[in-house]
């Protein structure tokens, strides 16, 4: 028969209770423990970021824009319409080459022919009428000069007679009522023969004074004929200049008003670049500094030529003169990237410029540990930067290695561990 023994119960119980609170405090103990752990590093492939070492020496700082080749200013010609007409027939496509007498429209104003036609017929009409006027002028100023003759030979015979009458009445012939008679008579004609003379004089400046007005209408009349004339030939638009025609904005039929832009023709070896350099890094940029342009087929090297003042969507541009020879295939318009030199710094500490950084500012930097398997953040203080190095001014020392490429994925940690 079975004996029933409470403590045992009782024992049994007690341990399964110490059991359960043993158990309770390693599960708290090992939660909190877990909870102060910090998280694992995460991983990033090594063969995904592009990192550079930290050098000390001399850093050449640039600016760098894209842009395109342009027609130096005076080598562009621009041929606006000097009259209204109608375009008949485009001879020349842009792109062609041409030379200063290549036609290049041929347009067509029936007024203006019009009018050329009739400044022709006044021009000769003018001419006729002024030798018309010169005949009669000169009609008048023979018969004039033929009464001056006249009352000349009346001069000398009076003049004549008086002497004549004189020495008679010295001999005593004739009385001195006569001899004072033809004295006078030949102080008369003294004073007429001077003013037939004077009249003479004036005649012959009025003439000249009359002809010279008619001369001058008809030289009028000449000059609109041949400005008609001018603008007739005209309308056959020649390119004026040995180059490249670049532009022609007109259609067969198109009508153009007075001022309109024709074509426009270039010398394609007398090209420069026009850059757009971003405002943040236009200021330090100077006229005469060395510059060079990537064709894509070639550099050719060069120097700031202008820069101009105003800012436009957020950039500067610069114009750059080039002193290189052209490459083959160099165009207006050809798309071109240029690097500017701004200064060169020597005994600085400086490494590639990361995908973020900014100069004269504070940044964080992923620097590798000395055995390259991890990389933690560090702060970097920056100084001057250029196109492709920045300056360090505090933060890293010559020989580190940094994390030049985006980690902003990583923001939220300070240690990454490298595979």
């Amino acid at each position: 028969m079975d004996i029933a023994r409470p403590e045992i119960k009782r024992q049994k119980r007690r341990r399964q209770i110490i059991w359960a609170i043993v158990a309770l405090v390693v599960l708290v103990v090992v939660t909190v423990g877990v909870s102060r752990l910090k998280p694992a590093s995460p991983t990033v492939e090594r063969s995904t970021i592009w990192t550079d070492t930290v050098k000390r020496g001399s850093m050449l700082r640039q600016v760098r824009g894209l842009g395109s080749l342009i027609p130096s200013h005076e080598d562009v010609r621009q041929i606006p319409a000097e009259t209204e007409a109608t375009v008949i027939r485009i001879v020349k496509l842009p792109g062609s080459q041409v030379d200063a007498d290549t036609v290049l429209v041929e347009m067509s104003n029936p007024q203006l022919e019009q009018e050329a036609l009739d400044a022709q017929l006044q021009v000769k009409a003018g001419e006729a009428e002024y030798q018309s006027l010169k005949v009669k002028l000169q009609s008048d100023l023979m018969n004039q000069r033929a009464g001056a003759a006249t009352v000349g030979a009346q001069y000398n015979e009076a003049q004549r007679q008086a002497q004549t009458d004189k020495s008679l009445y010295d001999l005593g012939v004739i009385s001195g009522l006569a001899a004072k008679a033809s004295e006078g008579r030949a102080e008369e004609m003294v004073t007429r023969n001077k003013i037939e003379d004077q009249r003479l004089q004036i005649n012959e400046k009025a003439i000249a004074s009359q002809l010279a007005v008619q001369q001058a209408k008809v030289d009028q009349m000449r000059a609109l004929a041949q400005l008609k004339q001018q603008q007739l030939q005209r309308l056959k638009v020649k390119a004026g200049v040995a180059g490249v025609l670049i532009d022609l904005p007109l259609q067969v039929g198109q009508h153009v008003l007075p001022g309109a832009e024709l074509a426009k023709v270039v010398q394609p070896n007398h090209l420069m670049a026009e850059l757009k350099i971003p405002e943040t890094q236009a200021r330090d940029v100077q006229i005469g500094e060395p510059a060079s342009i990537d064709t894509h087929n070639g550099v050719i090297q060069g120097e700031v030529s202008r820069v101009d003042p105003a800012v436009q969507n957020g950039t500067v541009t610069v114009d750059v003169k080039l002193t290189g020879e052209l490459p083959k295939g160099a165009r207006p318009d050809l798309s071109v990237d240029g690097t500017i030199d701004l200064e060169k710094l020597e005994n600085v500490l400086y490494v590639g410029r990361p995908a973020f950084g900014q100069e004269n500012s504070t940044i964080s930097m992923f620097k590798l540990d000395p055995a390259g398997n991890a990389a933690t953040r560090v702060q970097v203080k920056t100084g001057r930067a250029s196109v492709n190095l920045i300056e360090l001014q505090s933060g890293l020392k010559e020989g580190d290695t940094v994390v030049l490429s985006d980690m902003s994925r990583w923001d939220n940690t300070d240690r990454v561990r490298l595979e």
